[in-house]
C-alpha cells in the first residue's frame, strides 16, 4: 500500500487485519503487525481490540525481536542470557578513551549515534571506513578513528556479555538464518506479516523481515516514499520502492484521498512536496483532499525570534479562549534547540503545553503515585462504573473538580485527567472492565511507552511530529540554515530530505496551518537571514510577506518595493525579481541575457540538472536588466542566495563586466 499523509493507512491496515481474522483465514495469534515506534503499535493494538482482533501481535521491530530472542536463546546460545544493555554510552565512552578519541558528552553521543547507523546499515568495524567515504558521510572524526572506536565497543559489549538494541534484530536474523529448527518453529507460530511506515525500513530490519517471511509472500507493506526523514539513521525507501519488482504478483493499493486536512492544507502539501527533484514516478502520490474547505494557510514574518514566539503564544491563547482545545493545537520547528523561545512565551501567556520528547509521561512522578493508587485499591462497589470510580481514587492523588492555579500543578492536574480520559475509552470498548482490568491496560501502555493525551500545547521537533496530528498546527523557524538545515546544503539528497520534513510538518494539521519566521536570532542584530527556499510558491504573490526588497525581504510595516519605472508598489514573484511591473518598459541587455542563458546551459549540462536548477528563467532576465557589479548587489536579486553566489557569482559578475568592455 502507497498511503499519502492523512489517507488513512492506520485504519485499512487494521481493518484488513480484522478482515482476515474475521473470516478464518489466520488465527489472531498467527499475525505479526509491526511499526517503528511504540506509540503507533499501542494504537494498532488498540483498534484491532475494538475489531475484534486483540490477540494480534503489534509491536516495533525492536519490541519483537526482544521477545522472540528471549524464547530461542537457550536453543541457539545456551541457557545463560546476556543482559540488554540499556544505554551505550559508557562503554562507547571506555572505547573511545582507548582509541585516544573525544569522550566529552557531544562526541561521545555523535560516535554512539555513529555506531548506531553502521549496526542499522549492516555495516562492519572492517568495512566502515570505506562506507563512509563512498557515502560521504559527516563523521564524527577520522573514519578510521571511529571505526576503531566501533570495534572496541563491540569488544567491551560482548566480553560483558551484553547486548544492545541493534544486537536483538542481529541475533534475530542469525538464529532464524542458521537454525533451521529455530526458523520452522518460528514460521509455524507466525503466518501473516504487516509493516507500517516501511519507506524507513533499514537494510538490518529489512534482514529480520526476510528471515521471519523466508519464502512465503503472505506479506503486506505500508508506506509513503514522500515521508522519508530518517536516512541519516539507516533508512531507506528503496524497499517499497523496490516492492513490486520483488514480487512480481503483489497487489498494489494507492491510497491518495486525504480524510485529515481541508482542500486548502492539502494544496499546500502538494506544493511542497511537488517541487522534490529526483522522485521516483512510483512515489509522485498527490493528495486529493475530502473535508470540506477551510482557511488557507497563514503566513507570517517577524523581526527577531523571541517576536516569533510571542506572536505565536498570543495567537494559541486566543485560539484556546475562542474554545479549541490546547491538545489540539502544536507548535513544530526543526531542532529541539528552538523549543526554548516557545516554552517561555508560552508560560508568560499562561498557555499549558507540553514538550513532546521531554519527560516520560508514565514516568512522572504523580502518574507513579496514581498508579498505584489504582493497582492497590479495593473492588470498585457495585452500582459504580469504571470512570466514576477512576475519578474518586485518583482525587486522593491531586485530581481535583477545578483545574488548579500555578503551571506546574496545572501540568500535573493534566496528567491525571488524562487517565480519566483512558478510563473512558476502555469503558467504551470493554463495558465490564473493572480497575484490575484499568490497571493491567496502564502498565501495558507503560512498557509499550503508549501514553494518553495530555491537554496542553504540543511543542515538538519535525521528526518527533511523525504520524501525529492536530486541529491547529505551527511550523515556526522557517529560514534558511535551520530548514533546511545548514549542514545540508552542498548535499542535495539532504536538501530533499529536509523539504521531505516541512512535507511532513504540513500535512500535520488538519483545520489551521500558520506558518512563520524571523529575520534575526535575536532583537537588534538587523536583518540577517532569509525564509526557507521551500516556501517559494507556497506564498501567495500579493501576500504582504512576498514583497521582498533588494538586498532582502522588508520588514512588517516597512517600505514596500516599488517599481523602479514608474515607482508604483510591486505585487508579484516576477516582478519582485525584475524590480519593475510587468506592464512597464524592459531594459535588459539582450546581448547579456544570450550570454548567460549559454553559460547556464553548460553548467546545466556538466552537473546533469534542468536549467532551472542553476537559475531560472526570471533570474537570468533580472541579471540581464539590472547589470550587478559586484556581489552585494548580485545578492540583492530575489532567488539569489549567498549559497548561489558562493557557487556562481564569479562567473556571472565575469559575464556581466564582459558587456562593459
Amino acid at each position: 500500500m502507497l498511503a499519502g499523509a492523512g489517507t488513512g493507512k492506520t485504519r485499512t491496515i487494521t481493518h484488513r487485519i480484522a478482515h482476515l481474522v474475521g473470516n478464518g483465514h489466520v488465527a489472531p495469534g498467527q499475525v505479526l503487525a509491526v511499526t517503528f515506534t511504540a506509540r503507533a503499535a499501542g494504537e494498532l493494538r488498540t483498534r484491532l481490540r475494538a475489531l475484534d482482533a486483540g490477540g494480534v501481535q503489534a509491536r516495533t521491530f525492536h519490541a519483537a525481536a526482544l521477545r522472540q530472542l528471549r524464547y530461542f536463546w537457550p536453543q541457539v546460545v545456551g541457557e545463560r542470557r546476556w543482559q540488554l544493555l540499556e544505554g551505550k554510552l559508557r562503554l562507547v565512552g571506555q572505547a573511545a578513551a582507548r582509541a585516544r578519541a573525544g569522550t566529552d558528552s557531544d562526541a561521545l553521543r555523535d560516535l554512539a549515534t555513529e555506531i548506531e547507523w553502521a549496526k542499522s546499515s549492516l555495516v562492519t568495524p572492517q568495512n566502515y571506513a570505506a562506507e563512509a567515504a563512498r557515502l560521504r558521510r559527516d563523521v564524527p572524526g577520522p573514519a578510521e578513528q571511529v571505526s576503531q572506536v566501533y570495534a572496541l565497543y563491540e569488544q567491551l559489549k560482548n566480553e560483558a556479555e551484553l547486548l544492545d538494541f541493534d544486537d536483538l534484530l542481529l541475533h534475530v536474523a542469525a538464529a532464524l538464518e542458521e537454525h533451521p529448527m529455530v526458523a520452522e518453529e518460528f514460521r509455524e507460530r507466525y503466518r501473516c506479516f504487516v509493516v507500517d511506515e516501511y519507506q524507513d525500513v533499514t537494510p538490518l530490519q529489512q534482514r529480520v523481515l526476510d528471515a521471519w517471511v523466508g519464502e512465503r509472500d503472505d506479506l503486506t507493506v505500508v508506506g509513503d516514499a514522500n515521508q522519508t526523514i530518517y536516512t541519516f539513521a539507516g533508512a531507506s525507501p528503496r524497499y517499497l520502492l523496490d516492492f513490486a519488482r520483488r514480487f512480481p504478483e503483489a497487489t498494489i493499493v494507492r491510497l491518495t484521498r486525504d480524510y485529515r486536512s481541508t482542500p486548502q492544507i492539502v494544496s499546500a502539501a502538494n506544493t511542497v512536496i511537488g517541487a522534490a527533484r529526483g522522485r521516483v514516478a512510483g512515489s509522485r502520490l498527490r493528495l486529493v483532499g475530502q473535508l470540506p474547505p477551510g482557511p488557507d494557510p497563514d503566513f507570517a514574518e517577524h523581526d527577531d525570534e523571541p517576536a516569533e514566539a510571542a506572536a505565536v503564544a498570543a495567537k494559541i491563547r486566543r485560539m484556546i479562549a475562542d474554545g479549541t482545545p490546547p491538545a489540539e493545537i502544536a507548535v513544530l520547528f526543526r531542532i529541539n534547540a528552538q523549543s526554548e523561545s516557545y516554552e517561555q512565551a508560552l508560560t508568560e501567556a499562561g498557555v499549558p503545553y507540553q514538550v513532546r520528547g521531554g519527560e516520560r509521561f508514565f514516568t512522572r512522578p504523580e502518574i507513579r503515585r496514581a498508579m498505584v493508587a489504582l493497582r492497590t485499591a479495593r473492588p470498585v462497589p457495585a452500582g459504580m462504573d469504571l470512570v466514576t470510580a477512576v475519578r474518586k481514587l485518583l482525587s486522593t492523588v491531586g485530581l481535583t473538580d477545578e483545574p488548579p492555579v500555578g503551571a506546574v500543578m496545572r501540568a500535573q492536574w493534566e496528567s491525571l485527567l488524562a487517565l480519566v480520559g483512558l478510563a473512558e475509552e476502555l469503558a467504551a470498548v470493554e463495558p465490564a472492565a473493572d480497575l484490575a482490568r484499568f490497571s493491567a491496560e496502564l502498565e501495558t501502555r507503560a512498557d509499550a511507552s503508549h501514553p494518553p493525551t495530555v491537554q496542553g500545547v504540543t511543542l515538538a521537533s519535525l521528526h518527533a511530529a511523525k504520524g501525529l496530528e492536530w486541529d491547529v498546527v505551527f511550523l515556526v523557524g522557517l529560514v534558511d540554515g535551520t530548514l533546511p538545515i545548514q549542514h545540508a546544503e552542498g548535499d542535495e539528497a539532504a536538501i530533499e530530505e529536509e523539504r521531505r520534513l516541512l512535507y511532513v510538518g504540513v500535512t500535520r494539521a488538519r483545520r489551521v496551518l500558520r506558518m512563520s519566521w524571523a529575520l534575526s536570532r535575536s532583537s537588534g542584530r538587523g536583518r540577517q537571514r532569509r525564509r526557507s527556499r521551500f516556501l517559494y510558491g507556497l506564498i501567495p504573490e500579493d501576500h504582504p510577506t512576498s514583497r521582498v526588497a533588494q538586498g532582502g525581504q522588508r520588514r512588517p510595516g516597512g517600505p514596500k518595493p516599488r517599481c523602479r519605472v514608474c515607482g508604483e508598489p510591486l505585487i508579484g514573484t516576477t516582478a519582485l525579481k525584475l524590480q519593475r511591473c510587468g506592464g512597464c518598459p524592459s531594459d535588459v541587455d539582450p546581448e547579456l541575457l544570450d550570454r548567460l542563458e549559454e553559460w547556464r546551459g553548460g553548467v546545466a549540462k556538466r552537473q546533469g540538472v534542468p536549467s532551472y536548477v542553476i537559475f531560472t528563467d526570471a533570474t537570468l532576465a533580472a541579471i540581464a536588466e539590472q547589470r550587478p557589479a559586484d556581489p552585494a548587489a548580485l545578492v540583492g536579486i530575489p532567488g539569489i542566495g549567498a549559497r548561489k553566489l558562493d557557487r556562481y557569482g564569479a562567473e556571472v559578475l565575469a559575464l556581466v563586466a564582459e558587456g562593459g568592455d
